[in-house]
């Protein structure tokens, strides 16, 4: 079994240049977005694949079914990962492939896909690292009421129980949830993702349950895998700036830092919701019916590692007359907001930024803040970077290339903020490019393209672009000696 450690902080090797020996290089998919095979060998409905097939809630009318055959074609897809010189692959469970309606037994022909899976990736040499939850909730679970009801959170559990049996003597790496804040607050809140709800009240009980659903994983992991085993969760953190130096712009900041971040690193990090949160939020949830007693204690079991995402800062304000009509928060277009019990809020663009398909400002510094933030709120947690990328509108040149150095550009300057935390004192221990390949972006379907690997969907080929090419290098050469390459 292959543990991505954590236990011992790597070393720096010599010259202030170079990313610690042992540094992780990686690259990240879910389940939903690649594998397609949506009703192949027991697998049932996810609460995606009943949005995708639902008039009008996703680009193009796009769904998963297909994706990119990642099912089918895995093996070449980790022979891709070997030639890339990725050190470890961060990959997603479909929990309806493997436990169709949430509950009971485990169907063995899904179980033997990651099997699969993971014995390709270890005889690649390459690290397997599992994540269980992805956004795709059994659709039979979500029929029963989902997220916001409480009993959710024991399903996963069993859930992570069967994981555990299945893989545990392989996979070394384990993340509970990857960004709980989209499953609950844009799955529930503002509807943009599945299942496509716009319940204030149950946005925020959602979040409840799963920071619930993540403590309950961890003592069921921590019992069923060996000691050496590393549990971690991702979290979608925003780094949060006031648009200007005003008080009320300092508030909604703080504001939404609270319904944002803390809402979940506060209770899984620290063993309790933040008192600003609950303020800002009671006349939405009655918290103290809602958190039983001992919730706070298994919620904050610890991890081994914290994985971080980034993509964009989060530039907010309060308009003067406290009716926030601005929202250009990243987060989809929809009349209901992401945000309970802070909707006034207003999200602003970044000016005088490249931006890229997705319309994010490009702000490497942004990574570097944040991470600087966590490792001080946080002295003595590793942390990975779990998923940083961004679309672009790539396309085949005549010479079946894919010329891509705005993405180039974008991971040179993002690595070298990683690699100035470090050099900061930030225990960031590995990196992980979103994505792999070209997949099915969630409500934008197959119009955006955050791959390394061009995807070609009528033909599944697969055409390594140039940040591929890019990003290999920098794997060979920090291996070597430390120094990113030129583009």
């Amino acid at each position: 079994m292959t543990v991505l450690r954590t236990d011992t902080a790597p070393k720096a090797a010599p010259g202030a240049a170079e990313f610690p020996t042992g540094f992780v290089w990686g690259a990240a998919t879910a389940a939903y977005q690649v594998e397609g095979a949506a009703a192949e060998d027991g697998r049932t409905p996810s609460i995606w694949d009943t949005f995708s097939h639902t008039p009008g809630k996703v680009r193009n009318g796009d769904t998963g079914d297909i994706a990119a055959d990642h099912y089918h074609r895995y093996r070449d897809d980790v022979a891709l990962m070997k030639r890339l010189g990725l050190t470890a692959y961060r990959f997603s469970v479909s929990w309806p492939r493997v436990q169709p309606t949430g509950r009971g037994p485990a169907v063995e022909r899904g179980l033997d896909f990651y099997r699969r899976l993971v014995d390709e990736l270890l005889e690649a040499g390459i690290t397997p690292v599992a994540t269980l939850y992805h956004w795709d909730l059994p659709q039979d679970l979500e029929d029963a009421g989902g997220w916001p009801q409480r009993v959710t959170a024991e399903r996963f559990a069993d859930y992570a129980d069967i994981m555990a049996g299945a893989l545990g003597d392989r996979v070394g790496t384990w993340t509970t949830l990857n960004e709980p804040w989209c499953s609950a607050f844009l799955g529930y809140g503002s509807g943009v993702h599945a299942p496509g709800r716009t319940e204030p009240a149950a946005a925020l009980r959602a979040a409840h349950h799963l920071n619930l659903a993540h403590g309950r994983a961890t003592e069921v992991l921590r019992d069923r895998l060996p000691a050496t085993a590393q549990i971690s969760v991702t979290l979608n953190l925003h780094h949060v700036r006031p648009l200007t130096g005003s008080a009320a712009d300092a508030d909604a900041a703080r504001r939404i830092d609270a319904v944002g971040n803390r809402i979940f690193t506060g209770p899984m990090l620290h063993g309790a919701y933040p008192e600003d949160l609950i303020a800002d939020t009671e006349r939405l949830v009655d918290w103290p019916e809602l958190v039983h007693d001992g919730d706070p204690a298994v919620i904050s079991r610890p991890v081994d590692v914290l994985g971080v995402n980034y993509y964009t800062p989060t530039l907010v304000s309060t308009p003067a007359d406290g009716a926030g009509d601005t929202r250009d928060d990243g987060h989809g277009n929809s009349d209901h907001s992401p945000w309970p019990g802070s909707e006034h809020v207003a999200f602003h663009l970044a000016e005088g930024r490249e931006r890229t398909a997705m319309n994010w400002a490009i702000d490497p510094d942004g990574l570097y803040d944040l991470l600087m933030d966590v490792a001080r709120d946080n002295p003595g947690l590793p942390l990975m970077v779990t998923e940083n990328g961004a679309a672009f509108d790539d396309y085949v040149s005549p010479e079946g290339r894919v010329e891509d150095p705005e993405r180039i550009e974008y991971l040179r300057g993002h690595l070298d903020a990683v690699r100035r935390a470090i050099a900061a004192g930030a225990d960031v221990r590995g990196y992980f490019l979103w994505s792999l390949m070209d997949n099915f972006e969630w409500g934008y379907g197959y119009s955006k393209r955050f791959g390394a690997v061009y995807v070609d969907y009528a033909t599944q080929r697969r055409i390594p672009k140039a940040s591929a090419h890019w990003y290999a290098d920098v794997i060979r050469r920090q291996r070597r000696m430390g120094a990113l390459p030129e583009g």
